[in-house]
């Protein structure tokens, strides 16, 4: 409300507001009208110009319909006004004349003081008005507003019930973060949502929510919404790394301020040790929404365009805070060299810019197959809070891990001899092991008979595992670790 004051009393003869929330601009706009004591009208291509009045009521019968007409109506009114001009920005892409007709106005303001505001999703200014112009936004809801919006919300489920909603304390918190970075309309549409399907508030209605908020801000492509998570207690091993996660927790997801949050993990280590997976864990844990960060989309053979894309995603995946934003295999999109003209230096720099300079609760996870590729610059202490190496898991690990397969597919793990598989395993990641269960799933099909251990200490004896097929590379990757990584 300051800013749109300040705007109206500035001479200033064109505002520009981006925002999908046309009615909230438009109460906004007429409380300063009238706490100036300025008409208000509005423009729509379909109702023409009508007097704006309390409650969005519009009064008198619209005329000058036609873009030109309402442009002409303003220059000829000889009252200064307030002009509330509706989705006008299509007509001024390719007319000059209109575009001459706005800068009329706006030159003219000495003489009649019309404030014309231009009120649409998306508004380019054409060059010839932009030293008329001043951009305002609109001020997103704030968490107590968000609150009032969900007793609202809540109430008009009781009335229409006719029962009393109810909700967990930890969930409507949650929810009211998660819904933060919308407008007010958006905020309302996702919380109905969230109340109106059984007028109950709990952790289950979050990730809905979560991925809802993500499609409305259009962020599909480069930035992709995981909305399956794995629960961290079907990761197996990686003791210190849930330890470690578990200890920050509540800093990052309740504490007020932004000083000292937790910035992010870097994961390096073997393939198929669970990097990825413990990526996606992280975000169950802290009962966050994943986002991941897809290099290979961002890159664009236009110059300039890879950075602006990451530039962009980087910016929305704040509106998603707080959030995880999970970056798999980063050296793809970072490896140094010079066969790119320079643009893996250019994310790298708009990358550890926003890492050092970003005030929202975006948990950043990058995991890493090859280190040896990455550029020292991201390496360095207070990148990230800590580098994990992710090993072969060991014996207690890929006991776990067996089990959680078999559980996985309705299997009681009781009935096998885990010791003995655990030995013929030695050597394999999970995923090597989740995909010995799996052949001697599809082999136990085959020949019609349960599952057991001989099918699968079978299916485990004829795989080669990448320890053993690369062993020169995994060997020179666990010398590179020790000393310079904690151990997952």
């Amino acid at each position: 409300m300051d800013d749109l004051l300040v705007a109206l009393t500035a001479k200033v003869p064109l505002v520009v507001i981006e925002t999908d929330d046309e009615k909230r601009a438009c109460e906004q706009l007429l409380d300063c009208a009238q706490g100036l004591n300025k008409p208000c009208y509005q423009w729509t291509v379909s109702e023409g110009v009508k007097t704006l009045s309390k409650g969005l009521r519009l009064i008198e019968q619209g005329q000058h319909c036609e873009p030109e007409a309402v442009l002409r109506h303003i220059k000829e009114t000889a009252t200064a006004g307030v002009y509330v001009l509706c989705d006008y920005h299509p007509y001024l892409s390719d007319n000059p004349l209109l575009v001459r007709l706005l800068k009329d106005i706006a030159l003219n303001q000495d003489v009649i003081d019309h404030v014309v505001v231009l009120v649409s999703h998306e508004l380019p200014v054409p060059p010839e008005l932009r030293g008329q112009s001043l951009r305002v936004r609109l001020q997103l809801p704030s968490e107590r507003e968000i609150s009032a919006i969900v007793g609202e919300e809540a109430r008009r489920w009781a009335e229409l019930r006719g029962g009393k909603a109810s909700s967990d304390r930890q969930a409507l918190q949650q929810l009211v973060r998660t819904v933060r970075g919308l407008g007010h309309q958006d905020v309302r549409r996702l919380v109905r949502t969230a109340i109106f399907d059984d007028g109950v508030i709990d952790h289950s209605d979050i990730p809905a929510v979560n991925k809802a908020k993500f499609e409305l801000m259009d962020m599909e492509g480069v930035l992709s919404f995981e909305f399956a998570v794995q629960p961290m207690d079907e990761v197996g091993g990686l003791e210190n790394l849930k330890a470690w996660l578990a200890q920050r927790q509540a800093v990052f997801t309740h504490h007020q301020t932004s000083d000292d949050l937790p910035k992010g993990v870097m994961l390096v280590g073997v393939q198929g040790a669970g990097k990825s997976l413990a990526a996606k864990a992280v975000a169950s844990l802290w009962h966050l929404p994943l986002l991941r960060l897809d290099f290979a989309a961002l890159y664009n053979k236009f110059f300039g365009e890879t950075e602006r894309n990451l530039r962009q995603s980087l910016a929305q995946a704040e509106l998603m805070s707080p959030c995880v934003l999970w970056i798999d295999e980063i050296e793809k999109g970072l490896a140094t060299g010079d066969s790119d003209n320079g643009t893996s230096k250019r994310v790298l720099g708009t990358l550890l810019t926003w890492m050092a300079e970003r005030k929202e609760r975006v948990f950043m996870v990058a995991t890493s197959n090859d280190i040896s590729r990455l550029p020292p610059e991201l390496m360095r202490k207070g990148r990230f809070d800590e580098i994990f190496f992710v090993d072969l898991p060991g014996e207690d690990a890929r006991r776990t891990i067996f089990t959680i397969h078999l559980n996985r597919r309705k299997i009681s793990a009781i009935d096998f001899d885990l010791e003995l598989l655990v030995e013929a395993s030695d050597g394999f990641s999970g995923a090597e092991i989740e995909q010995a269960v799996v052949s001697a799933a599809f082999a136990a099909r085959a020949q019609e008979v349960p599952l057991n251990d001989q099918l699968l200490l079978a299916q485990v004896h004829q795989t080669r595992p990448l320890s053993v097929v690369m062993a020169e590379q995994v060997t020179a990757l666990r010398g590179w670790a020790d000393g310079r990584t904690v151990m997952a």
